[in-house]
């Protein structure tokens, strides 16, 4: 099986492809220098020259706050992007895999939110999101849809590393507590994509590692296991402004999973102390207690 992997340099990306070279598959890395996604014809050009067997598509737009102030740039990227892979997917003939994100949800209710739930997201990025998953289920009858939440990885900016280097600088941090969810570690989630995209269980699926979380909680957990020592001090979202809104409720529910036979991704903080050893970051120092 030949598989090509958009947002290849991603963080979510170079996991995906060191995943399929260890499952012996062939993989075409594609990233924003090969074409640009909401180029139409440059799209389709390079899938129908390289004819690959499926797409995994994670490269996206993915700048939430800057989204607000450039919203006809995400949504060319995460929309427009889109849709212009799944109609050179259907040339070819390819499974295609969307990633798509928690934030196509508007975070209301205290229960994970489920894959049917009605989608009313609450900034720009989470409608381009939105726009991304409609494109495929528009035009596709057999289609991966994989939402997914607080990713982390070893590459790249994530919230892991923000702590991390912030933590070492400051004594203490300001951190949300009213915003909740399901930290997910990318390397877990590139293993179970991998594992779909080999089979025909076509759908809808959510996948987060195990177990909910406020931000500060993460916080909180990241800097235990890596000795750092520094306080966190819980506060509301109300007390830390951004450009665009985040959802409280980011818990996915996972029954899609089940119902397909696919296993669940291991507990976020084991994930996370994996994660740092592969940062090389361990233990050294005795956190503070939180405020």
């Amino acid at each position: 099986m030949k598989v090509m992997v958009t947002g290849a340099q991603g963080q979510l990306g170079q996991d995906v492809v060191c995943r399929l070279m260890q499952a012996g598959l062939e993989v075409i890395d594609v990233d924003a220098d090969d074409f640009d996604l909401t180029d139409t014809y440059a799209v389709m050009d390079f899938v129908t020259t390289q004819k690959p067997d499926a797409i995994i598509h994670c490269a996206a737009y993915t700048s939430v706050d800057r989204a607000e102030h450039e919203v006809e740039k995400c949504c060319r990227v995460n929309g427009l992007g889109t849709d212009n892979l799944v109609r050179a997917a259907l040339r070819v003939r390819a499974k295609f895999m969307f990633i798509s994100t928690d934030y196509v949800f508007s975070g209301a209710g205290n229960e994970p939110h489920e894959t049917d739930e009605h989608r009313r997201p609450q900034n720009i990025y989470g409608q381009s999101k939105m726009q991304g998953e409609v494109a495929v289920r528009s035009q596709m009858t057999a289609y991966f849809i994989v939402r997914t939440s607080w990713l982390f990885s070893t590459h790249g900016n994530n919230f892991v590393r923000t702590i991390l280097e912030k933590g070492r600088e400051k004594g203490a941090l300001n951190v949300v507590d009213d915003q909740i969810g399901s930290p997910t570690y990318a390397w877990d989630l590139a293993g179970l994509l991998v594992n779909m995209i080999q089979t025909e269980k076509y759908g809808l699926y959510h996948a987060t590692n195990e177990g909910v979380c406020s931000w500060a909680e993460f916080a909180e957990e990241i800097l235990r296991q890596a000795g750092v020592h520094c306080t966190v001090k819980h506060v509301p979202s109300s007390a830390y402004k951004t450009d665009a809104r985040r959802p409280l409720n980011s818990v996915l529910s996972k029954k899609s999973l089940d119902e397909a036979g696919f296993s669940r991704l291991p507990p976020w903080q084991d994930a996370l102390t994996r994660c740092l050893e592969e940062m090389h970051v361990t233990g050294t120092e005795q956190t503070r207690e939180r405020i």
